[in-house]
């Protein structure tokens, strides 16, 4: 017997900025769950640059865009990290002449240029009823745009930074603090080995918890975190200290990528090129953390200096299959989407707070900013987390958002 089942509407899935483990089960939880409840569900592949390189004619082979997502396709990735539908960091608001579709060109030949008549006329054209999100905030910035322009748009926290303002959780961090742990769990013998102490890069362009967490389950000594310019003599000192009081004669230090010491200026960049969200990509201050705390070791240490082991963690920690926390969490957020979509809501960013699953007003990605509360959970003398009591606290202690 024929399929008679009349479509409720499309829903289209996107997935933007960095990759992170759990990805793929919030676009699996979405799909399933809108399949059974009638409706068609696409995916625009690399973010927003798929629904931008959309062409709208029926005889263009857009399937490098846009996918139509089925329960075979989404249950196969769905135990796996990263987004088969790829992703990207394009912001169609300010894309550069470089970047301008081809077929676009001429109609677009500023230096920058505001792509959103097309993105909006792309979604009609693909019948998009609701567009899902999954993003960190300079993706969902640009989702609170679509929903200014009239887009249905119900947005899921993605980034392992864990900064998305309205949330205690981010798809993502949790993956990223267990393989932070379990790196510095994995690089100690060699520390310990040698007697040396270990500098660790992790990601934290803005917020410092990727280093806190991990440092206050027991994986680091100290940490320095983008919030609180550090002291360099102050921090090769707690050092010296934390190695020599270790019967294994070694100590670990947690370096935020965004994180500066009290003369720099500005961050530490791999290079100058900027994304389309004005970023350029950071890298650098665990080698210059590193190599100080060499130079300055011997002040603290009888004139002896120690060496150093450097390690950036970087993709280590955002590849491979998401935790149990990260399996969940998506599976539970494509759910509360689609609730909303059912009672007809949108405009809304899923969320958890308190402990529990919840919804809020999708402007708050812009509204504020998340960061680590350096009077409440930093301590600027000791150069690690702070902390009086852990009770009615959110799982992740210091992640809540007011």
């Amino acid at each position: 017997m024929a399929n008679t089942k009349k479509i409720k509407g499309t829903i289209a899935i996107l997935t933007g900025g960095g990759d992170v483990p759990g990805l793929n089960p919030a676009i699996r939880a979405i799909t399933i769950r809108a399949l059974r409840e009638d409706y068609r569900v696409i995916g625009l592949r690399r973010g927003w640059a798929g629904l931008m390189e959309l062409q709208r004619d029926k005889k263009f082979d857009n399937s490098s865009n846009v996918i139509e997502l089925t329960e075979e396709i989404v249950n196969r990735a769905g135990r796996t990290g990263g987004t088969f539908l790829h992703t990207s960091r394009t912001r169609p608001s300010h894309c550069p002449a470089t970047t301008v579709p081809l077929h676009l060109k001429d109609t677009y030949d500023k230096e920058i240029n505001d792509l959103t008549p097309e993105i909006l006329k792309n979604l009609e054209w693909l019948g998009v009823d609701f567009l899902i999100p999954i993003g960190g905030d300079d993706t969902l910035s640009y989702a609170v745009r679509m929903y200014q322009e009239g887009v249905k748009v119900i947005a899921i926290p993605k980034t392992m930074d864990n900064d998305v303002p309205g949330t205690d959780y981010c798809i993502g961090f949790s993956t990223c603090i267990t393989r932070t742990i379990h790196m510095c769990n994995i690089i100690r013998t060699s520390a310990g080995s040698h007697e040396r102490i270990l500098v660790l890069e992790v990601f934290g362009r803005y917020a410092g918890y990727t280093a806190m967490l991990p440092t206050m389950a027991g994986a680091a000594n100290r940490c320095v975190i983008p919030e609180h310019k550090f002291d360099l003599n102050h921090l090769a000192e707690l050092m010296v200290d934390d190695r020599n009081r270790n019967p294994s004669k070694y100590s670990i230090v947690l370096v935020s990528e965004g994180a500066m010491i009290k003369d720099m200026k500005e961050m530490s960049f791999t290079d100058t090129e900027k994304d389309m969200f004005g970023h350029a990509k950071l890298g650098g201050i665990g080698d210059v953390v590193s190599a100080k705390i060499k130079e300055l070791s011997s002040n603290f240490n009888n004139g002896v200096r120690i060496n150093t082991i450097t390690q950036k963690l970087g993709y280590m920690v955002r590849g491979g299959d998401p935790d149990a926390i990260d399996s969940i969490v998506p599976m539970a957020y494509g759910n509360l989407a689609l609730d909303l979509i059912l009672k007809g809501i949108h405009g809304r960013l899923v969320v958890l707070r308190n402990g529990r699953y919840d919804n809020a007003p999708l402007d708050v990605v812009t509204s504020s900013k998340k960061l680590v509360d350096v009077k409440k959970h930093y301590n600027v003398d000791r150069l690690r987390p702070h902390y009086k009591s852990f009770e009615f606290q959110p799982l992740f202690i210091m992640t809540g958002s007011s």
